[in-house]
């Protein structure tokens, strides 16, 4: 299993591969989580639901989540006090994990066979509560115990208290796992991320969602 020529520009000095999670390994629909929000009812406030694109706040939220600011009980209270009618812990978590739809299972044997040919990571944007719902997703699908077990090393933000697009993220990955940038590919859904990749010289391609891409084209 190798990349493709006409998609990654230089493949040949490709070593390492680092994978995005959400949109590339694991399919999302952020509908859906918006969706249940709605379900919780009217909010205390009156301009704009929690989920809203306007909710410049609920942005500020989601990123202190994921970079371990916040706990998952802050989260939860933050957002129950949103609702004239608190929804439970149980609720919050459900809604919160509705986005995460699944990881096919070829995608698992894609990444399976890549690991005999690079070294491949795992570079996530997450939170704690998203975390546990795929980590038993992934454990339920592949019969690994650990992400760990299939990748190299694997890399949360809301562990390692650094995010995308942010370059020091990037920096702590090639540091931590003794990566040369030129020998690296990042693959991530979103075009930003692999911007501020390649801006450190590392290969970046965006798998772009709405076009149709998919990770196993990428491969023969």
């Amino acid at each position: 299993m190798k990349l493709l020529r006409n998609a990654i520009s230089g493949c040949d000095k490709i070593k390492n591969i680092i994978f995005d999670f959400g949109g590339v390994i694991c399919d999302i629909d952020i509908a859906r989580t918006e969706k249940k929000f709605r379900e919780f009812g009217p909010s205390k406030y009156a301009e704009n639901a929690i989920m809203a694109d306007s909710s410049h706040s609920f942005d500020i939220l989601v990123k202190q989540f994921e970079r371990g600011a916040i706990s998952p009980d802050e989260f939860r209270n933050i957002i129950r006090d949103h609702y004239k009618v608190p929804p439970s812990d149980i609720a919050i978590d459900d809604t919160w994990n509705a986005l995460l739809v699944g990881i096919p299972v070829y995608r698992l044997q894609l990444l399976e066979e890549l690991r005999t040919q690079y070294r491949i990571f795992l570079l996530s944007n997450s939170n704690e509560i998203h975390y546990l719902h795929y980590l038993k997703m992934f454990q339920e699908i592949s019969g690994y115990h650990d992400f760990n077990d299939l990748f190299e090393k694997s890399y949360f933000s809301f562990q390692i208290h650094l995010a995308k697009p942010g370059r020091k993220v990037f920096e702590f990955v090639l540091n931590d796992s003794w990566l040369f940038p030129e020998e690296t590919l990042f693959i991530d859904d979103t075009l930003k991320h692999v911007e501020t990749a390649r801006a450190l010289s590392v290969s970046g391609y965006h798998l772009n969602l709405q076009k149709g891409e998919e990770l196993k084209d990428l491969f023969v």
